[in-house]
């Protein structure tokens, strides 16, 4: 093979239609436009997504992707990184503490992640809302317990 005996495959490249010479070509006259009509004109064809005054799709479907207030004040602690802790009493207050979640931080969830080697309690202080300020994977949780620790729901 060769660079100057390069061709492309037989049927690949079509020959461009020829419009505008003869009635007997097929493509006379009015060159395949048909008769009047915005389509026929030079340049008078609407422009891409144009669905004949209906609200368009890419109009009609929102721009935004949504992102959650929550996501901002929540943070996950892995059980390995509970080890690093002095402490055997975890809440909140605890985890802010020791740098493992940002100092705005309102909820917390423990994951399942690497080994916990001690013996913790995990305080889930309840809020006026209901909303547990730390949560724990079913995971962590069995974690928690295999390893001598329990957790408190609420105070």
């Amino acid at each position: 093979m060769r660079l100057n005996t390069l061709k492309p495959a037989d049927g690949a490249k079509s020959a461009p239609k020829r419009v505008g010479r003869g009635m007997g070509s097929g493509l006379g006259k009015t060159c395949g436009r048909g008769h009047k009509g915005q389509r026929a004109r030079a340049g008078g064809y609407h422009k891409v997504g144009f669905e004949g005054g209906q609200m368009p799709m890419q109009r009609r479907l929102p721009k935004v992707g949504f992102r959650s207030a929550k996501a901002r004040v929540t943070a996950e602690v892995c059980l390995r990184e509970l080890n690093s802790l002095s402490l055997e009493h975890i809440d909140l207050a605890a985890l802010k503490v020791a740098n493992l979640v940002p100092q705005l931080c309102k909820y917390a969830r423990i994951i399942a992640s690497g080994q916990l080697t001690k013996a913790v309690t995990v305080k889930a202080l309840g809020t006026p809302r209901n909303l547990l300020q730390i949560t724990v994977t079913k995971g962590a949780r069995a974690a928690i317990q295999a390893a001598g620790g329990n957790i408190i729901e609420s105070e």
